[in-house]
């Protein structure tokens, strides 16, 4: 059995924009792909409200992605596949990052995922690269509104160019979520059932990691 490990934000977690709560593992698009794989994988669900790539919250510092990482990597070893989709969370206004500088940012954990998972499991697994869904353009209207403003829609809408060259240069599998998902329209962040089987189709389909 292989085991495929999805580390991500509220939206590998699962929040449903209607009430704050949890999708069932049904809908959950890592629930969902997992009975895509059937039995030879074993998906393993690593997301976290709030989670960022490298930078600490400062309302909510536990929630950097780096620092629960390796630990992450190392208790679940050995791992055959990373799903990685990490950066939403770093267009908060108060993080003042540019598309550009959350991509570098995503490298970190791409170049961390490589450097410990050759030394504490002796390979590297295959890592699919995701650049998340765009913010969508009723964030005004979100309760989510003040941490996110306006301007974090077109910097979201950059995030394909440079989260690609990132798996380019490190040898990554690379899927942009926005070209198979948009957010809901209940606060233009999070995914609708829908978006969560949508997306579990394109990465079961398109990322070439699965045989």
């Amino acid at each position: 059995m292989k085991t495929v490990l999805c580390y991500g934000d509220s939206n590998t977690y699962g929040y449903n924009p209607e009430d704050g709560s949890r999708y069932p593992s049904n809908i959950r698009w890592t629930g969902r792909l997992g009975k895509l794989l059937g039995n030879e994988y074993k998906v393993i669900e690593e997301g976290c409200n709030g989670r960022t790539t490298v930078k600490d919250d400062p309302v909510e510092g536990w929630k950097n992605g780096r620092d629960y990482l390796k630990p992450c990597l190392n208790s679940h070893k050995p791992v055959d596949i990373v799903i990685l989709m990490l950066g939403s969370n770093d267009l908060k206004e108060h993080f003042h990052a540019t598309a550009e500088g959350i991509a570098a940012d995503v490298e970190i954990l791409v170049k961390d995922i490589i450097e410990f998972t050759k030394e504490k499991q002796g390979f590297v697994p295959g890592i699919v690269l995701i650049s998340p869904p765009e913010i969508g353009e009723g964030i005004k209207d979100s309760v989510f509104y003040g941490s996110f403003l306006e301007n974090a829609i077109d910097r979201s809408k950059e995030f394909p160019k440079y989260y690609k060259e990132v798996a380019d240069r490190n040898g990554c599998i690379f899927l942009d979520a926005a070209k198979y998902i948009k957010p809901s329209v209940i606060d233009s962040l999070h995914l609708s059932p829908e978006a969560h089987e949508q997306l579990a189709d394109a990465i079961y389909k398109n990322s070439g990691c699965f045989k």
